[in-house]
């Protein structure tokens, strides 16, 4: 495995100055000598021509970017100091970006733990942090990003279940329940898919979940069924507060005097009240209660 290491280059300004004085130099030598063309001359000359082939080692480097360096096939460092650079000019140069990037995956059909059809989707942020395993141990980094990232999502999906499996455990992982704890899952299971082509994972995080066009009907009634019988319990747990309280304030002041009968009448009434879907309409009893 190729690492990343620090390449040769040196500040283009300095380098600028030094090759415009070597040039001035090889110009002043060479009209210097009047005899006719010798082998000094013809030194002079190679000097002159050296020195103007060094101007091709100058190159820009950008905020956030890196240039890779080769040499004749080999890897032999990597320039991030931005600014004017100059290297050895038979050093292959690739620029490649280290800014932060956003990946959104396109909605995947994928059968959760449970085996029901959903619709899933991910932003993936990440960057370049080695360059040269971004640039050797794969062929095309970014598209290893994009698949790797939708394959460990759908692996993920299929090892969680969407909805929690049991109501009445709401600790139990699922999709829709634990968003942040599923997306630092997907963070990590990406991060070890990319780890290899010296990509770091910023973020991950689910963007789209729904269950599948052909079960989502029916999912939808699942859902609301859930909801109703949690919101009645609710009611008729309150319901049956209220009676036991009106019935013990009832004792406790002795406003009046029930039988059992008549109690289990109060008692039906109230739960009536409490519990009706609809306003009730009040019945006003003018005679005995007896």
């Amino acid at each position: 495995m190729v690492s990343e290491k620090q390449g040769f280059s040196v500040n283009g300004y300095i380098a600028a100055l030094g090759l415009i004085g070597a040039l001035i130099i090889g110009l002043w030598m060479f009209g210097s000598i009047s005899a006719p063309l010798n082998i000094v001359e013809c030194l002079i000359i190679l000097y002159m021509l050296i020195v103007i082939a060094g101007c091709a080692g100058f190159f820009m480097v950008q905020p956030n970017q890196g240039k890779v360096f080769t040499l004749f096939g080999s890897y032999v460092g990597t320039e991030k100091r931005t600014g004017l650079r100059w290297t050895i000019p038979f050093f292959m140069r690739r620029s490649i970006s280290l800014r932060i990037r956003n990946f959104e995956s396109g909605k995947i059909k994928v059968n959760d733990n449970l085996g029901n059809p959903i619709e899933i989707a991910t932003i993936v942020v990440w960057s370049v942090t080695d360059t040269a395993e971004a640039v050797f141990e794969v062929d095309d980094y970014e598209s290893y990003v994009t698949i790797q990232s939708e394959s460990a999502l759908r692996n993920l999906a299929s090892s969680y279940a969407y909805d929690p499996r049991d109501e009445e455990d709401p600790s139990h992982l699922s999709l829709r329940s634990h968003p942040l704890e599923i997306s630092e899952n997907l963070k990590i299971e990406i991060q070890e898919r990319l780890g290899s082509a010296g990509v770091t994972v910023h973020e991950a995080r689910i963007s789209h979940l729904a269950y599948a066009q052909e079960i989502a009907s029916a999912m939808l009634q699942r859902q609301q069924a859930t909801a109703i019988i949690a919101a009645r319990s609710k009611i008729v747990e309150g319901a049956v507060g209220m009676v036991e309280m009106a019935l013990d304030r009832l004792k406790e002041k002795n406003v009046v005097e029930l039988d059992e009968e008549r109690k289990a009448a109060m008692v039906s009434n109230l739960l009536v009240v409490l519990c009706a879907d609809k306003s009730t309409q009040p019945v006003v009893n003018t005679g005995s209660i007896y």
